[in-house]
């Protein structure tokens, strides 16, 4: 479905303590329970679960997974949790309506203005959202980008940067509980899903077919390596989006109602001969 779905990057795991990964997560975590605790109103459980399973599939990525330097399952596998499953829990432990309940005022009036803005509308529309992740799959994979970030750490971190972020975005777009100003409707929301999910299926298949030249640029290939990354993109692919699926409609179907007016009745009374007057009753 995203595009954290695939990037093997050689020789990065060796590069600065192991552990230094991990302490951006450990921050998220940290902050986040220090917010759930300081809710005076009590702060949903599920939701801070759901964030703290994000943040453990981060720290799997980022850490265990993230010392592999030469297989390109290994790495498969470590951005199908970046990019693709981690963001759905973050998204569901609803970071911003936390936000907005233990903020001062002028926080939480920044946080609305930004909420509101054209930009941040633009990039988190459903379609924006399925292009950023998709479409930056295709360019590591159809591209020579793949093969540059293997020897350049700065722009291999900025692409992990780039596919958390786009698979957070795109999942908030479809089923995130937080407020989201001028959010699509349901069936725009599953359009996306099907088209990204389409497009995620053809690279994996693509990839699979093409494993002796994709990536391009590369000097040191395993065609059977490829192609097990391959599967495992497309396999896991399918279960995160069928999660996303789940949690789409989920989120759907518990959102608040708005009371409807009840609808009005036009009855036209015969009492009396003279009496030719409708009244409105509801």
């Amino acid at each position: 479905m995203t595009g954290p779905a695939v990037l093997a990057h050689g020789g990065h795991a060796a590069e600065g303590p192991g552990w230094l990964p991990l302490f951006p997560v450990v921050v998220l975590a940290g902050v986040y329970l220090l917010a759930a605790v300081r809710d005076q109103r009590g702060w949903d459980h599920r939701r801070t679960a759901a964030w703290l399973a994000g943040c453990a599939l981060l720290a799997v990525a980022v850490g265990p997974l993230g010392q592999l330097s030469d297989d390109p399952r290994g790495h498969m596998a470590q951005h199908l949790l970046l990019g693709m499953l981690a963001p759905l829990g973050l998204v569901l432990g609803a970071p911003v309506t936390l936000l907005l309940r233990v903020s001062p005022p002028s926080v939480r009036r920044a946080t609305g203005r930004l909420l509101r803005s054209r930009a941040l509308h633009l990039l988190a529309h459903p379609v924006t959202a399925a292009l950023l992740t998709t479409g930056g799959l295709a360019l590591v994979l159809l591209t020579p980008l793949y093969a540059r970030a293997e020897q350049q750490p700065a722009l291999h971190h900025a692409l992990h940067l780039h596919y958390l972020a786009a698979g957070y975005l795109f999942a908030w777009s479809l089923a995130g509980p937080d407020p989201a100003p001028r959010r699509p409707g349901l069936a725009v929301r599953i359009g996306a899903l099907i088209g990204a999910a389409a497009g995620h299926s053809v690279l994996a298949k693509y990839l699979y077919a093409h494993a002796e030249t994709l990536p391009p640029g590369l000097t040191d290939r395993d065609p059977e390596a490829f192609r097990s990354a391959a599967q495992l993109m497309y396999y896991g692919g399918d279960l995160a989006e069928l999660l996303l699926a789940v949690a789409l409609f989920a989120t759907w179907y518990t959102r608040p109602r708005r009371s409807r007016p009840r609808p009005v009745r036009l009855i036209k009374t015969f009492a009396s001969p003279k009496d030719d007057s409708v009244t409105r009753t509801s």
